[in-house]
């Protein structure tokens, strides 16, 4: 079932891929911020979020693409339930957006209480897609994905996998590798991809599937190293590690990386909020992250973006109800 909806997925993607973004300019003469605006990342500092959203913070501040400044604001509680919970709260506000993740999809399916509707939010922009790898410390004696497996079957539930939050992400891939391989591995959260890599760079943990952007830095530095990726095709930055197709599991996930606004938003702020995103997405720095981050897809925005969000919110479902958390 979830290889039909990557395939749903892959479909839509193809087809939105090709939609140019076309912005009159007519909305945008009429409306700007009158205040600094809440920039909200539903993720803890350091991890792949907080990051860009920091740099997209800079580039909009470097170039002057806003008439005020994006104050960036960390709301990481309930695996991104406080940060939903916020800008739903913020109906009609047209002073507050925010950065996404996958936990845009799997919180409010987890947590039907908070009574969160994605599809109310207003589409801004798809900045990009990220991607995952499987990570080891560099001393661990781990080359491949076989040495992987062996070890963990050795340590049964002792081995841990740190990851981001509960029910989201990092644990659904932690459940695909104890399926495929028929592990035990333990799964324990926390509050950012900064904090789980520096779990794994301090050997508190023996494993992790941070985004590239989280665990560059102790990559680059030799103390810890990928050895297989959730990608259709290698990554450049990492041409050593296979990916988990090439090894005979049909696997690919990926993570947004989009920026929303609060439900009831003006049609005037989105279509200026959009026109911000773009020239950032546009931009030489953007570019160049997106590359050394190991990121892809194209800027994606309105009712094609509405469409992503509806593809993808099928595939999470279905994912948490595979492991029982739905």
């Amino acid at each position: 079932m979830i290889r039909s909806l990557y395939i749903f997925r892959a479909s839509i993607i193809a087809l939105l891929a090709t939609l140019a973004v076309c912005l009159s300019g007519v909305a945008l003469a009429d409306w700007a911020p009158k205040k600094p605006v809440d920039f909200i990342i539903m993720a803890g500092k350091g991890g792949g979020a907080d990051k860009m959203a920091r740099l997209m913070q800079s580039v909009i501040e470097q170039h002057g693409f806003s008439s005020k400044p994006f104050v960036p604001i960390n709301k990481p509680g309930g695996s991104g339930a406080e940060a939903l919970v916020h800008l739903k709260q913020k109906q009609g506000d047209d002073h507050t957006i925010m950065v996404t993740l996958n936990s845009f999809y799997t919180t409010p399916l987890r947590q039907p209480g908070l009574d969160v509707d994605i599809s109310t939010f207003a589409p801004i922009g798809r900045m990009a897609e990220d991607t995952f790898l499987l990570w080891v410390h560099s001393e661990s004696g781990i080359n491949n994905v076989d040495d992987f497996v062996a070890a963990a079957k050795a340590a049964g539930n002792d081995w841990v996998m740190a990851g981001t939050g509960s029910g989201q992400e990092d644990q659904l891939l932690t459940t695909f590798l104890n399926k495929a391989y028929g592990l035990d591995i333990k799964y324990v959260p926390f509050k950012g991809g900064g904090a789980v890599a520096k779990q794994l760079a301090g050997k508190h943990c023996n494993s992790t599937v941070n985004n590239p952007s989280e665990q560059l830095g102790f990559y680059e530095a030799g103390t810890t190293k990928a050895i297989a990726a959730f990608t259709p095709e290698r990554l450049p930055l990492f041409p050593d590690a296979p990916t988990f197709r090439e090894l005979g599991q049909d696997y690919v996930y990926f993570m947004q990386r989009s920026v929303v606004g609060a439900p009831g938003m003006s049609a005037e702020a989105e279509a200026y909020y959009r026109n911000v995103f773009a020239q950032v997405y546009a931009s030489d720095e953007w570019q160049a992250y997106m590359q050394k981050k190991s990121l892809r897809g194209g800027f994606l925005t309105g009712g094609a973006l509405k469409s992503y969000w509806a593809a993808e919110k099928a595939i999470h479902e279905q994912m948490l109800k595979d492991i029982g958390e739905i």
